[in-house]
């Protein structure tokens, strides 16, 4: 008797949006990037701890050898990171990327890059209302709910109703996003317009997710993990007393992050 043949397909294979961080290296020094690194793990470890990171080596002058590049994966690696591939760049990037058996990411939606030539950006302690010295972030996303729309201005705004829960990821493409319940801790709601919280925000709000300077992060209850506008972020390990709990906005100001009581 024939054994029956399973015909199922052993997996699913698909393109889509992830969330990678980017470490972008100023100086070939691994010793100082694992320093460096160990500390924003530890200043924010449900942000960075085993996030996927991507080392960017464009701002170095002279790309370094392949010895030296392990030597700067493996310092990602000890401060807790798990580095998955190189940023895309030059040719040379390229066969780096090729010798090093690591893929090549040419664009990636959530990186954190410094303001103050570290190699990382590094999160915001935000004591205060006022703003620190924004830090740029390309967003972040993994299966996220899409919104089908087409390119270009922003469109009618998109809804979701009720809680986004811990791990979920609400992403609102070429539109602005609304929230009409709260957004749980490790939980993600990304739009490319503003963003509407009329709950608690204890994860994280990301607005203005392709570059848009003037988009707005509005909540009702205020206890993010994180909060970002056009790649600029604030990563709160405590909320500042003045604003815990309280209805506040975000806007940029030039560089800045600012966020005030409404």
């Amino acid at each position: 008797m024939n054994a029956r043949m399973d015909t199922t397909d052993a997996c699913d294979l698909r393109f889509g949006q992830v969330g990678i961080a980017c470490v972008r290296v100023r100086r070939v020094d691994a010793a100082a990037l694992a320093e460096e690194l160990e500390r924003r793990v530890r200043a924010a470890p449900q942000l960075f701890s085993r996030a996927a990171v991507v080392l960017d080596l464009s701002h170095l002058l002279n790309l370094p050898d392949d010895g030296t590049v392990d030597a700067l994966l493996e310092a990602i690696r000890s401060a807790g990171m798990l580095p998955v591939g190189l940023a895309y760049g030059t040719s040379e990037t390229e066969a780096l990327s090729r010798r090093m058996g690591l893929p090549l990411i040419a664009k990636f939606r959530a990186a954190y890059e410094p303001a103050d030539g570290g190699s990382i950006a590094p999160p915001a302690a935000a004591p205060t209302p006022a703003a620190e010295p924004a830090k740029r972030a390309e967003p972040v996303v993994r299966e996220p709910v899409l919104a089908d729309s087409a390119p270009g201005n922003l469109l009618g705004a998109q809804y979701h109703d009720g809680t986004v829960r811990s791990g979920q990821q609400i992403y609102a493409r070429d539109r602005d996003l609304v929230i009409t319940g709260a957004v749980a801790n490790g939980a993600e709601v990304i739009a490319d317009g503003s963003i509407h919280i009329y709950g608690g925000l204890r994860g994280r709000a990301m607005a203005g997710a392709q570059g848009d300077t003037k988009a707005r992060i509005y909540v009702s209850d205020f206890r993010a993990e994180l909060v970002a506008i056009a790649g600029h972020y604030r990563v709160f390990e405590q909320i500042p007393k003045d604003l815990e709990g309280q209805s506040v906005q975000c806007w940029l100001e030039g560089e800045k992050l600012l966020i005030a009581k409404l």
